[in-house]
């Protein structure tokens, strides 16, 4: 597996790592947002829970990042349950729309996370799959408790990116050109910092 985000042969996934959940789906949506802006089609969703300051969420959602609809993805398990209220069946009905997605032309995947349910081939693991097919990049997040099944999922198609803009400019700028989308943004950005891309 590489992991060199700088290395000649950029992997096509992005796993993210390095910062707060909540942090992370923050730059993956603005991330998403800035290549929709530069006129790319952008498939997939982004967390949008109400989670604590500890962390701890209840009503979890994802927002679909072509039409910008809120899907929830949490069940009613009954007061005081302590047990991961995930709907399963709801994820995967948001993994039909992102596989749609796929099908219909993108030119970027941008998946919540690779958790527990991907782990056990549920969830968001289709629309994975599908954008490997397809042959398109995918920018996610890796849950810890999944990062062993994680590997074996994945590698050697992907690499860790650490929690930044400008380490996902650059694993982004390895990509455009053979997509043939190279942003001027991603450009300006190898040039402007030559020495990190040796």
């Amino acid at each position: 597996m590489q992991t060199d985000e700088f290395a000649a042969e950029t992997p096509r996934i992005a796993a993210l790592r390095g910062a707060p959940s909540t942090a992370m789906q923050a730059l993956l949506d603005e991330f998403a947002r800035r290549r929709a802006r530069a006129g790319l089609r952008v498939a997939g969703v982004v967390e949008d829970s109400d989670c604590a300051h500890d962390g701890a969420c209840k009503r979890f959602r994802v927002r679909d990042l072509q039409s910008g609809e809120t899907i929830s993805i949490s069940q009613d398990l009954g007061r005081g349950s302590t047990a991961c209220n995930i709907d399963p069946a709801a994820l995967i009905h948001a993994c039909g729309r992102i596989e749609s997605a796929i099908s219909d032309g993108a030119d970027l995947v941008v998946l919540s996370k690779f958790g527990k349910l991907e782990a056990a081939r549920s969830g968001l693991a289709d629309a994975f799959r599908a954008a490997l097919g397809a042959d398109i990049p995918v920018l996610t997040v890796v849950s810890p408790a999944a990062a062993e099944e994680w590997e074996r999922f994945a590698a050697p198609l992907f690499q860790f990116v650490d929690a930044s803009c400008d380490a996902l400019e650059l694993w982004w700028a390895k990509q455009a050109p053979r997509l043939g989308h190279e942003s001027e943004e991603s450009a300006s950005l190898l040039f402007q910092s030559p020495e990190r891309v040796q």
